[in-house]
């Protein structure tokens, strides 16, 4: 049976090197990209939105930059939701550990 304490202090070690991770995490940034590149959104790492580049071909339907948008967002959602995985994957050794992902 694994020591108690060897558990906890792993365990508090885990956490500082997620507060580590998020702190990086937080300066990095993700793009998306939608019709072809004409809608481009930048995010940091908390999801919030940096920067949005709208080409003039973007611009012609409402209707479809509104759908560019959301789909860029997303896109850029991923790739910080997929980087945190990853991350969270390499520090816990692989383990599904419940409620983090």
């Amino acid at each position: 049976m694994p020591n108690m304490f060897d558990m906890i202090r792993q365990a508090q070690a885990l956490k500082e090197k997620m507060s580590q991770f998020q702190e990086e995490l937080e300066k990095q940034t993700f793009t998306g990209e939608a019709l072809g590149g004409a809608v481009t959104v930048v995010v940091n790492g908390k999801h919030a939105v940096q920067k949005i580049t709208l080409k003039p071909e973007a611009l012609k339907d409402g209707g479809k930059l509104e759908a560019a948008l959301q789909e860029a967002l997303n896109a850029a959602g991923t790739q910080v939701n997929a980087r945190l995985k990853e991350q969270v994957s390499k520090m816990t050794g692989g383990l599904g550990l419940p409620g983090l992902f």
